[in-house]
């Protein structure tokens, strides 16, 4: 469907992955009245795992950054699936849970989950601001460096 959104995706040259599906028991989306929540998303492209290791121990916060937005990047695919291919029906984007697979001494979770929070704001302007979750994690699935959920308005 080719909508406001899809015009600002393609205004931005963001391509959007192949919704992955779960590898465990679970649903990558559950809808419930106007609310969209998205299961954790991981940095991989099209099943390839990306951004494999810890902050605070080789990999840079741009990095971490990068494997964040690659995070977003595989929740608006989901999302996309959730409002039937209309990313139009995107009323806000109400809060986004980060986890990053760190050292005990790094502590800048925040920055580094600013990559999928930018991402947001870039996409949706105002109502891609959202409240947040930036925590630090001991491992994440795969040895991936983040992991982002999300919840939802949708109309």
């Amino acid at each position: 469907m080719s909508g406001r959104i899809e015009a600002r995706l393609n205004e931005l040259g963001i391509e959007l992955p192949q919704p992955s599906a779960p590898v465990a028991n679970y649903v990558p989306y559950t809808v419930s009245g106007n609310l969209v929540f998205v299961s954790g998303q991981l940095c991989v492209w099209n099943g390839e795992r990306r951004f494999v290791g810890k902050l605070g121990a080789g990999i840079s916060i741009a990095d971490g950054q990068q494997a964040a937005r690659l995070c977003a990047l595989n929740i608006l695919a989901h999302l996309r699936v959730a409002c039937g291919g209309d990313l139009d029906r995107v009323r806000h984007c109400l809060r986004l849970g980060g986890f990053v697979n760190c050292t005990p001494e790094f502590t800048e979770m925040p920055q580094v989950v600013n990559g999928a929070s930018d991402l947001m704001v870039e996409l949706f302007g105002e109502i891609g601001r959202h409240a947040r979750a930036a925590v630090g994690v001991s491992s994440l699935p795969g040895g991936v460096t983040v992991e982002v959920e999300a919840t939802f308005a949708i109309g």
